[in-house]
């Protein structure tokens, strides 16, 4: 191995270290083998590192130390998965042989039953009356609503009927006393009228009633107020008056 020394000029000359005797690499043991290797690479790296100490030896290293260029290779990418090759045709299929059908063979013939006429169905019984049904119960009637009557003392005219003696009853001779039965409002006027009692005539019956349905009564009052009622008036028909 040679390496550059400074001198004094600034030259350096070439220095040549060199093992006093060779040993044949054949004659040494693989593990002796790796010794000697490592104790040479030991022995350089230790010449080496006391030169560098000495700065004109470093700074002419640095000169002349040589330029290493590794060219990398670049890292080839994935290649590309070539596409699966068609599927292959599926073979054709035999022809299907045509199948015969099946003979069927003649079915016997059946000779018809004779015919038998059935029993007509009984007669449905007849049907039973349902029972009554129990009639509805009536519903209660209202309780009657009790309306007085007015007693006869009470019975006083604001304007006495106009008692009219009909004509043919006059040259008939008929006369006689009706009493008729008046609904008195609380105002007193008529609103009803029946005949109670008859005088035996009709027309004079009659003109009784018109007479009376014309009048007006005094309102007839029970504690202070004016209530309506049933009072009985009787009228008179006599030929002498």
């Amino acid at each position: 191995m040679q390496l550059p020394f400074p001198h004094a000029a600034g030259t350096s000359a070439p220095v040549s270290l060199q093992p006093r005797g060779a040993v044949r690499a054949d004659t040494l043991t693989p593990l002796l083998r790796r010794a000697v290797i490592g104790a040479v690479a030991v022995l350089h790296a230790g010449v080496a590192y006391g030169l560098l100490q000495v700065p004109e030896v470093r700074d002419a290293v640095a000169e002349v130390a040589p330029l290493f260029v590794r060219l990398v290779t670049p890292e080839e990418g994935p290649r590309p998965v070539p596409p699966p090759p068609p599927p292959a045709d599926p073979p054709p299929r035999p022809p299907k042989r045509p199948v015969a059908a099946p003979v069927l063979a003649a079915a016997p013939q059946v000779e018809p039953l004779p015919f038998v006429a059935s029993p007509p169905p009984p007669a449905p019984a007849p049907a039973l009356p349902d029972s009554p049904a129990a009639a509805p119960e009536e519903p209660a009637a209202p309780a009657p609503v009790v309306v007085p009557t007015i007693p006869p003392s009470a019975v006083q005219y604001l304007e006495p009927p106009p008692l009219a003696y009909p004509r043919a009853s006059r040259r008939a001779g008929e006369a006689g006393r009706v009493v008729l039965r008046v609904f008195i409002d609380a105002a007193g006027l008529p609103r009803e009228v029946q005949v109670h009692s008859s005088s035996g005539f009709a027309r004079l019956d009659n003109a009784a009633t018109t007479a009376v349905l014309k009048a007006r009564f005094k309102p007839y009052s029970n504690r202070g107020q004016a209530i309506a009622g049933w009072a009985l008036v009787p009228l008179t028909f006599d030929l002498e008056t």
